[in-house]
């Protein structure tokens, strides 16, 4: 018996555990496979013991992660978005012994296990292709005893862009794994945390908030998973299985709330204990409609990727403080810092800090520098962003500090496009900036100096020469000719100054 299904009372188990468009799993079924699936993933030539997940949302996805929570396996997600170089890079990183793909991967996953050197792309629901195992003959043939639940637990490993533009790689951290001693008591500690049964994943599972979903399944956790996210689809699924809870981002709610009144009010929503949101500031309009309709069930969760949470708040914390991301959870404790390096006291903006009581920080693997340039002293580090807490420790956001770009709750490195396009001959200089984006919060856009004014280059060509390196949601969605983006005699350019053209007053950051 896996230790996903011990988390299962008897009378459950032949309850849904997991769901996709395409199959339905009961506890008993769920078990059975990912017994296997553990035991074959143990099987593989694990000289790192580190798999590698590339493929969009489904049932099969989920069984990978939770199967390498079961086999003390780190995996990492891989975004299914990413060009076949894009994926071989951390495919190299990481030293990811084996990939795992779907059939709409699969021919860039074997591009990128080629040239990152792994030899094994192991598919599910994919034809017939050379150098493919086929997922289903894998399971089969593995044995269906349960892992050793004694060997320690590896956490997922992440890859977060950055201003040199080559993605770093970040252990999750442990307010989101737990460091303990073996995947028996990681186990006890998932199901102690898991939110309300069931729940939706409609976000890409290969980011954090859809991922814990999927770690919530290991401690018996029922989840619906969506390959796209369509928000009258999400809506019916709600109703029909009865969802208690999920995480999205803001773009999720705007797409519901941009249906028809008459649309919104045919489905039962009523189900729904805790909705989540992250990744992106949410406008507070959006988030008072949400509210107004779904209940006082909200809460947000500000952080990312390298730290976790680092801030909570309510529904009803929210409507008193409109616009607040919350107080500090533990063991994070908020700092403002001022321009020359001073403490600053309540309702002052400066740049936000977090001083990490537990003394973890952040830390980038392999990394020393950009985890010391996060860092103002030793456990107080950053993410980015200017703000200010107010008398009773309440943080508020106001800007960003970093060139990030958040859309649509992704995060787009400037410098990763910027780099692709300053290759193109008729390219002298390009800078790549924020934009808002009604739906999405904030998209790139890019000021561009041509070689020749005579003969600039088209937003098409650019645009073709930019996704021919990156992955599409990487590109600027607008281009336009300049004939000055401010570069200092030193090579700065201050980006603050050049979102300003784009945005209508003093914020430069979506929400």
């Amino acid at each position: 018996m896996s230790l996903t299904l011990q988390a299962v009372a008897p009378d459950r188990r032949t309850d849904m555990a997991l769901t996709d468009e395409r199959v339905s799993l009961d506890w008993l079924q769920l078990d059975d496979l990912l017994n296997r699936a553990a035991n074959a993933l143990n099987g593989l030539d694990l000289r790192e013991r580190r798999v590698a997940v590339f493929a969009p949302n489904s049932a099969e996805t989920v069984i990978a992660y939770v199967a390498c929570l079961e086999a003390g396996i780190s995996s990492v997600p891989v975004s299914f978005h990413l060009t076949p170089s894009e994926a071989a890079y951390i495919l190299k990183d990481s030293g990811a012994v084996a990939l795992l793909v779907g059939p709409e991967t699969m021919e860039a996953g074997l591009a990128a296990a080629a040239e990152a050197g792994v030899g094994t792309v192991i598919g599910w629901r994919c034809p017939d292709r050379e150098g493919i195992i086929h997922w289903e003959a894998w399971l089969a043939a593995a044995s269906t005893a349960e892992p050793d639940p004694s060997v320690p637990p590896l956490p997922h490993l992440h890859y977060t862009s950055g201003t040199t533009g080559r993605p770093k790689a970040t252990e999750t951290p442990p307010q989101y794994f737990p460091r303990v001693a073996t995947v028996q008591a990681l186990a006890e500690t998932v199901r102690a945390r898991i939110t309300p049964s069931p729940g939706i994943a409609v976000g890409p599972l290969y980011h954090t908030g859809p991922l814990g979903m999927a770690r919530n399944v290991f401690g018996g956790m029922s989840l619906i998973t969506v390959e796209h996210f369509d928000a009258e689809r999400a809506l019916a699924l709600i109703e029909k299985y009865r969802v208690a809870g999920s995480v999205m981002v803001p773009t999720h709610f705007q797409r519901m709330l941009a249906l028809p009144e008459e649309v919104r009010a045919k489905y039962d929503v009523s189900s729904i204990q805790r909705l989540a949101h992250t990744g992106a500031a949410c406008p507070r309009a959006v988030k008072q409609a949400m509210i107004d309709w779904f209940g006082p069930v909200l809460v947000e969760a500000y952080g990312g990727t390298e730290a976790g949470s680092t801030t909570f708040i309510t529904s009803p914390e929210w409507l008193e403080r409109p616009g607040s991301v919350g107080r500090a959870l533990a063991p994070f404790e908020t700092v403002i810092y001022g321009d020359d390096g001073a403490v600053l006291g309540a309702n002052e903006v400066g740049q936000v800090y977090f001083r990490d009581t537990s003394g973890h920080g952040i830390v980038y693997r392999g990394d020393p520098e950009k985890t010391a340039a996060a860092h103002i002293a030793p456990g107080i580090f950053t993410l980015g962003e200017m703000g200010y807490v107010d008398d009773a420790g309440y943080l508020f956001i106001t800007d960003r500090v970093s060139d990030m770009i958040v859309s649509g709750g992704v995060n787009i490195y400037p410098a990763e496009s910027e780099h692709v396009l300053l290759r193109h001959p008729k390219v002298a200089d390009i800078a790549v900036v924020a934009a808002p984006n009604a739906e999405m919060g904030e998209e790139a856009r890019a000021l561009v100096i041509p070689r020749d004014p005579a003969d600039p280059p088209s937003a098409d060509e650019l645009n073709a020469f930019c996704r021919a390196s990156l992955a599409g949601y990487k590109c600027p969605r607008g281009y336009e000719m300049v004939d000055d983006i401010g570069r200092t005699i030193m090579g700065k350019v201050n980006k603050k100054a050049l979102r300003q053209r784009f945005w209508p007053s003093d914020r430069t950051i979506g929400g």
